[in-house]
């Protein structure tokens, strides 16, 4: 019998999902409309639809982006995430907050990043894993790398994944909005 565990059995325990916004949530592309005060970012609907899902079956998310815009704060906030933090340079800090304040624990998170401002976060949770257009070194230290890129359909890919395992995809939740 192998001692190896699989990456689908990693994701038995995880109840919290910690997540980048731009080149997850969003292709990182940002639209600068003229002004410049409030850049545009898209976001793919089947995102939005596992999101709000993993909301209404309890599961926590918490948002952590160093960027700022309010339109993507409402968004998230209209799908029921309660933890949304921008502006935040130093996502270990913020982290360390989480961990002390709100009891969050590392061992049953996951965390979805792209780029090098990530790596230490997804350094000590349970599961850190990425689109598959992430950085080469976010790849280097995932224990799993989506099929679908940032801003089309990663976010989806790990919290159906997730939510399969544990047997809350198709769940009565699972057909209302």
């Amino acid at each position: 019998m192998s001692d190896l565990i699989t990456y689908k059995e990693r994701l038995v325990g995880i109840d919290t999902f910690l997540f980048d916004v731009d080149g997850v949530f969003s292709d990182n592309r940002v639209l600068l409309l003229p002004g410049g005060h409030h850049p545009v970012r898209t976001f793919h609907s089947r995102d939005t639809y596992a999101l709000q899902l993993a909301v209404k079956e309890g599961y926590r998310i918490v948002i952590l982006t160093g960027g700022h815009s309010e339109g993507v704060e409402t968004y998230f906030k209209r799908f029921g995430v309660k933890e949304y933090y921008d502006r935040t340079a130093d996502k270990v800090a913020r982290l360390d907050e989480l961990i002390a304040t709100t009891g969050l624990d590392p061992a049953r998170s996951a965390y979805m990043g792209d780029d090098i401002p990530d790596l230490r976060v997804m350094a000590r949770v349970a599961f850190p894993c990425c689109p598959q257009d992430a950085a080469p070194e976010v790849k280097a230290i995932s224990l799993y790398v989506s099929h679908a890129n940032g801003g089309q359909g990663c976010v989806r890919d790990l919290l159906e994944q997730v939510m399969k395992v544990q047997g809350k995809w198709l769940g009565e939740k699972a057909h209302t909005w």
